[in-house]
């Protein structure tokens, strides 16, 4: 089963691989130690210390672990496992956040980071689930945000937004840090990433340079610490719930359940 990776734990994007199941970390959802309870004050004024990027964690992966789940594997599980407990499956964000989801739409956001072997893996299922689910879920990627290493990923994935390539460079991104092994840590060897998938050198530091940007990564900043992320990959449900892969008890759990707790919101 995947695990999580912690904010607490030294970065390191490079190292011997290992399978995904190799460390079973405990998830919370909450930073600060007064906001450990499902109904704790996330969102609240009160925002958690940024930490450095010695304080971010990834884990390398085995490239025969990161296969998507097929679409039979996706299928509800049965009714025996069908039951989901909030504190156990899911926590309730309290107070509810806004979304940028549109009237009768529900905004499903996955918070990650490229450095994480868990998310690889985990973007290979969601891929999958992004082709089959319903059109009213407005899914979003939300880059986290703990660190400089960290936010030079962001800015990346918001410069490829920006230039209308961020599908084709996000899985690039992946592919680039967990199978490929290359560092990505420097404003260089990003630059150098674009201009190796065909974006120009004018281009990359135009988008670069782009008051968008800046407001892109900001609002990561904001919702980041309104959503009190500390472990990544994490689901956040319509700004309302929030669940991870141990949470739901595996992939196509967690798949399951954002379906679930996406109707649920539809239907309220």
């Amino acid at each position: 089963m995947l695990a999580a990776c912690n904010k607490h734990a030294p970065v390191s994007v490079n190292k011997h691989p290992t399978t995904a199941s190799s460390k079973k970390p405990k998830p919370t959802i909450i930073v600060t130690s007064e906001s450990s309870s499902a109904e704790s004050s996330v969102g609240s004024d009160t925002i958690p210390m940024q930490l450095s990027e010695t304080d971010a964690t990834s884990t390398d992966i085995d490239s025969k672990a990161a296969q998507p789940l097929s679409l039979k594997e996706l299928q509800p599980p049965t009714e025996s496992n069908s039951a989901w407990k909030e504190g156990v499956n899911y926590k309730r964000l309290s107070p509810v956040q806004p979304t940028s989801a549109l009237p009768g739409q529900v905004e499903v956001t996955e918070a990650y980071w490229y450095g994480s072997a868990h998310c690889y893996v985990l973007d290979q299922s969601l891929d999958v689930w992004r082709k089959q689910k319903a059109a009213y879920i407005n899914f979003v990627r939300l880059p986290v945000m703990w660190g400089s290493v960290q936010r030079l990923h962001a800015r990346m994935y918001y410069i490829a937004e920006l230039l209308g390539k961020s599908e084709e460079l996000h899985a690039a991104l992946f592919k680039e840090l967990q199978i490929d092994k290359s560092p990505l840590n420097t404003n260089e060897q990003a630059q150098a990433f674009f201009i190796a998938h065909g974006v120009s050198e004018e281009d990359y530091k135009r988008a670069n340079a782009s008051p968008a940007i800046e407001a892109s990564l900001k609002h990561a900043q904001i919702m980041g610490d309104r959503y009190r992320i500390n472990a990544v990959p994490t689901i956040i449900i319509n700004g309302r719930y929030v669940t991870d892969v141990v949470m739901a008890g595996g992939q196509a759990q967690l798949l399951v359940l954002i379906n679930e707790l996406a109707a649920r919101e539809k239907n309220d």
